[in-house]
């Protein structure tokens, strides 16, 4: 909770900044790099946070491993923060001739494979045991399962993807960079705040839809819960938790597809008709369990329902009244 605090608190002053300083990296403000990074990490520590308590076992393991995680962040997202003020790159860096270059590079490489790391060994912990009714458990699980892809895969492109250039920093100076997020243009000419290329893939897309797949999911499985006080047909646990695994089938067809998109080459806003298929189907496929699940479970409650009132009761009981709604 401390790195959510710090993370969220980055938040307000990298958007000050965005406002305020004028320099820019690659057509985009200096900030806008730690702004991302201090929302997606802020995020992620809260929900991961509230996850640790849940645990019946392991709980000193998780707790440690919370913290490696915790601070690794922390730590990363400064490197990132520090490189951001000094107006230069901090990702894929490769400038020798800066001194606090060379001392930050190193951080935010094996930072990243500490943070997978913990998230690994984490979601592993978590996913062992039960942490709730089917429903949340399903939407835990899923979730821990897409942020942990989320996480492996910009391991993935900087192993990969190698595009080495030279570009220009907010100051001026010319930087050799080793690789791009972008695929088939390393820089990819971004859209406005994500910087998500327009001119090719980038790994960006499923990192980032992967990554926030937990909190849709957490979303949903609420929602649904709120909606059982009003639906009776929702009340039943498992139905919640199918109608959780038809929005886990959805978004996990989305995240393969976008993935599939950027390893193509191709702009998220610019899908060809393979990858329209390929969404139309995920689409079909979810509102079709979705349906499924719903005509089904409304089906057993209202002969639930007819077969309760058809059944005599004992004089001085009250028929229950809940018709299916």
């Amino acid at each position: 909770m401390v790195c959510a605090a710090l993370m969220f608190a980055l938040v307000l002053v990298s958007g000050v900044g965005t406002l305020v300083d004028g320099r820019t990296l690659l057509d985009e403000s200096v900030w806008v790099k730690p702004l991302k990074f201090g929302l997606a990490f802020g995020l992620y520590a809260a929900t991961l946070a509230w996850l640790l308590t849940k645990p019946t076992r392991g709980r000193r393991l998780g707790r440690w491993l919370g913290t490696v995680f915790a601070v690794a962040a922390t730590v990363e997202v400064g490197a990132i923060t520090a490189q951001a003020a000094r107006g230069t790159f901090s990702h894929f860096n490769a400038d020798r001739t800066d001194p606090v270059t060379l001392a930050l590079v190193p951080l935010l490489t094996f930072g990243v494979m500490v943070i997978v790391i913990a998230q690994l060994v984490l979601a592993v912990v978590v996913l062992i045991q039960r942490t709730g009714g089917a429903a949340l458990n399903r939407a835990i699980r899923a979730g821990l399962a897409l942020a942990t892809f989320g996480m492996v895969v910009p391991v993935f492109w900087m192993v990969t993807e190698i595009h080495s250039r030279t570009v220009t920093d907010a100051n001026g100076h010319s930087v050799r960079m080793y690789q791009g997020h972008g695929i088939g243009d390393p820089d990819g000419h971004g859209m406005p705040l994500t910087n998500w290329s327009v001119t090719g893939g980038d790994f960006r897309v499923p990192h980032f839809f992967a990554l926030h797949g937990i909190q849709v999911l957490l979303l949903i499985t609420a929602v649904l819960a709120a909606l059982a006080a009003e639906r009776v047909w929702l009340r039943d646990e498992k139905v919640r938790a199918r109608l959780v695994g038809s929005a886990v089938l959805g978004y996990t067809g989305l995240v393969a597809v976008v993935t599939w998109q950027a390893w193509r080459g191709q702009s998220l806003i610019h899908p060809d008709a393979a990858t329209l298929l390929a969404l139309a189907a995920v689409l079909l496929l979810t509102a079709g369990t979705t349906a499924r699940v719903i005509v089904t479970a409304k089906r057993t409650t209202a002969e639930r329902t007819a077969a309760e009132r058809a059944t005599p009761q004992p004089a001085g009981c009250p028929v229950p009244a809940h018709p299916a709604r």
